[in-house]
């Protein structure tokens, strides 16, 4: 069963990332990458507004759509300035959402207006509930597929492996689905905090494009961006 619990665990902390690519495994600060951009004094100062802006609306619309959830949002920058641009959500033991941004992001950024977007989705992902989501999807997939497998004979390796997989699979069953509910979500969040939540999505354009791939975790860029600008033309 290690391996099911390893992978509910990864659910929890993944939370998701709109930047080009995920956190590398750690490494020694010697080894960073010198392609790596690291904020200068005018990109915290940029970040620290932003928040002071955007951590409020999105705390309002949190308690406002949500009931018995914990709408203080503990937003940070990651201390590691090796990590590529990223961006996440989780929560910590007593259920606080946490959103962490990697320095190299503060930089990465053209405007205010992108950092507040990027900010922005990761607080939808908390108040649309995402993680539980996941979890309980995992969960699912684990149980069907470890059934599936005692069915069928497995021994005890073979159905851990099944257990591990469903809940793999489950786990990224609603995953673009989530992507795009937290861009709508956080065109809002955005939007009433003051920011240009069209102008914000134009950072899609500058990432890789995750295209429709079979279980892939994020939907085509072309279709986030026109879910904000759907969204945003009704406000």
């Amino acid at each position: 069963m290690r391996c099911w619990i390893g992978v509910l665990i990864a659910v929890a902390l993944s939370g998701c990332a709109v930047a080009p690519t995920r956190a590398p495994a750690p490494a020694p600060a010697a080894q960073a990458s010198p392609q790596v951009a690291r904020p200068g004094a005018a990109d915290v100062s940029r970040f620290r507004a932003v928040v002071a802006r955007v951590e409020p609306v999105a705390e309002r619309i949190c308690r406002q759509e949500t009931a018995n959830m914990n709408c203080d949002f503990n937003i940070g920058v990651a201390p590691r300035a090796d990590l590529p641009p990223n961006a996440l959500q989780t929560q910590d033991k007593d259920g606080r959402p946490v959103l962490l941004f990697t320095q190299a992001l503060l930089a990465h950024v053209d405007n205010a207006d992108e950092l507040a977007f990027v900010l922005s989705h990761e607080a939808a992902h908390h108040i649309a509930g995402h993680i539980p989501r996941s979890q309980r999807s995992a969960v699912t997939g684990a149980i069907v597929l470890g059934g599936l497998a005692t069915i069928l004979g497995a021994d005890s390796a073979g159905v851990e492996a099944a257990i591990d997989s469903g809940a793999a699979l489950g786990a990224r069953r609603y995953s673009k689905d989530f992507e795009l509910e937290a861009d709508a979500i956080g065109t809002v969040i955005a939007h009433r905090a003051g920011y240009d939540p069209v102008r914000g999505a134009v950072y899609f354009s500058r990432i890789a494009d995750p295209g429709d791939r079979f279980l892939g975790t994020h939907p085509p860029n072309a279709q986030r961006i026109e879910t904000v600008r759907r969204v945003a033309a009704g406000l």
